[in-house]
């Protein structure tokens, strides 16, 4: 386990969107799969994907050599249901790359596609990729569009690619249904879960500071209890069990109806092995686990409401938007990619740093030869102010000069460029950029998430007790990028969260 607390690394970080003081916090919240329990993402995915291929195969379509690509899809991405295509759109809901099935789509294709189209996540046509869960749909929906328009999959009448996505769906969710592949996963959470012993340590460190714990799930009892025995009690004290760690356990929440209706609340026994439920009414008991319900029941029982709760999950609607939107509790975001994300920028900084001398060099070059072109039009046309030096000929051979230089400074910056495009995935790049601008995945969780960081471990190092601000919102006009010191300070980062001593108490 780790024991120097005050250097992590900067992928380690909490970065702050709002200013969060975590002792003002009653009560934290956590979503469990991919929040408080990580899975070895390629393992989990390509497992999904073949329960899915596998129903498909047996229903009779020519797939089975269909394998899982790890690469083609990354969360934030968006699926376009109607023409069979996987997006990535910035901040504004504009497409800046786009893949028909699995191929590339030229920039006229794209442009003739969707130059006039916003894209509104409200439109069911619409699939947002919320959480890491989605990778393995949407690979098999984009393989399944190449099949289908070449012909190859079964039918009488024609099928659409909406129709090919409710296929896919159908089939995802009847695999998560029948609970091969979580049973699977249980015999085996070795193969599956990657241990980080720190996480219980930092819940430890909330409780005894004060703050109720509570465990917010979607997945049933019967998944739930052996895998947070696998991933917390080994790791616990004296015999403690992570039962013992929550003041409330709610498995089977139906996220996100658990925060926007009301439902009823059933408490889970456990009768010679088996989980059965029996309708409850008044207090919550300490140490039972209870099955359904609502937040508003929740909020009820602990006498707290909006702001004086966390909510820490993965999915950026079901766990972030619907709190944030419906409750006003205070929301942190779990992105495990953030931390591959972090090490690539930090790897790309030199080549960033010339890229971006060049690119003012290019621009002071294109500066000049835009009021050559001016002084020439003005000339042509007789307006304005005129001078006689230098002659017509002089312009014209200065700015044959210029064109080459910046022709020249195009090839060399061109390899630069593409290459600031294809950090950590050769696809779709960066996860939270689309170009130079945010993706809109980044415009999700700077809208919805208080705070984001790559796991729960990470509160570890901030404390319980840590008061996090938010760094100055930037805008065009501004001198310099807005920042301070960031949560965990070290030479080579910047922005992010930033911690104060004691201000705003």
């Amino acid at each position: 386990m780790r024991t120097n607390l005050a250097s992590p690394p900067p992928e380690r970080g909490l970065f702050c969107n709002r200013t969060l003081n975590l002792r003002a916090i009653k009560a934290v919240g956590y979503d469990m799969d991919y929040t408080l329990i990580h899975y070895r993402v390629e393992a989990w995915e390509r497992r999904a994907y073949e329960y899915i291929r596998d129903r498909l195969v047996a229903q009779g379509w020519p797939v089975e050599d269909l394998t899982f690509d790890p690469g083609l899809a990354i969360r934030g991405l968006i699926i376009d249901t109607e023409k069979g295509n996987l997006l990535k759109a910035n901040r504004f809901g504009i497409v800046k790359k786009a893949l028909h099935g699995t191929r590339p789509m030229s920039f006229e294709d794209q442009r003739d596609e969707y130059a006039s189209t916003i894209i509104d996540l409200h439109e069911r046509r619409w699939v947002f990729l919320n959480t890491l869960f989605s990778l393995s749909e949407a690979c098999i929906y984009a393989q399944l569009v190449d099949r289908l328009d070449a012909g190859q999959l079964p039918g009488t009448t024609p099928m659409g690619y909406t129709d090919l996505y409710e296929q896919v769906r159908k089939n995802l969710d009847a695999t998560h249904m029948q609970g091969r592949l979580k049973a699977e996963i249980i015999a085996d959470p070795e193969r599956y879960v990657i241990d980080d012993p720190e996480t219980p340590l930092a819940l430890l460190d909330q409780r005894n500071a004060g703050k109720k714990l509570l465990l917010i799930t979607n997945s049933e009892w019967a998944y739930t209890e052996p895998m947070m025995h696998f991933a917390f009690d080994r790791h616990l004290p004296g015999g403690m069990t992570w039962r013992q760690l929550f003041d409330v356990v709610i498995v089977s929440a139906r996220k996100p109806e658990f925060f926007t209706t009301r439902s009823a609340l059933y408490e889970v026994v456990e009768v010679g092995g088996e989980a059965l439920l029996r309708q409850h009414s008044g207090p919550l008991k300490p140490g039972t686990p209870y099955f359904g319900g609502s937040a508003v029941e929740l909020e009820r029982h602990l006498g707290m409401s909006g702001d004086q709760i966390l909510y820490v999950g993965d999915h950026m609607f079901g766990d972030v938007h619907v709190t944030k939107d419906v409750l006003r509790w205070r929301t942190a975001l779990i992105l495990r990619e953030l931390e591959d994300e972090v090490r690539a920028i930090a790897g790309f900084r030199a080549t960033e740093a010339r890229l971006g001398e060049r690119m003012e060099h290019k621009e002071r070059l294109e500066a000049e030869s835009c009021q050559l072109r001016l002084e020439l039009q003005r000339r042509k046309f007789q307006y304005g102010p005129r001078s006689e030096a230098p002659s017509e000929a002089d312009l014209v051979a200065r700015l044959g000069e210029l064109r080459a230089e910046l022709e020249a400074l195009d090839a060399e910056l061109g390899p630069m460029a593409r290459a600031a495009t294809e950090l950590s995935n050769p696809v779709w790049g960066l996860l939270t950029r689309a170009g130079n601008d945010k993706s809109h995945l980044a415009r999700q969780m700077e809208r919805y998430a208080d705070i984001y960081t790559s796991r729960v471990s990470n509160f570890l190092f901030a404390t319980p007790f840590v008061y996090l601000r938010s760094p100055r919102g930037s805008l065009p006009h501004d001198p310099s990028l807005p920042g301070g010191t960031p949560v965990f300070p070290s030479s080579d980062t910047g922005g992010g969260g930033v911690l104060g001593p004691d201000a705003g108490e």
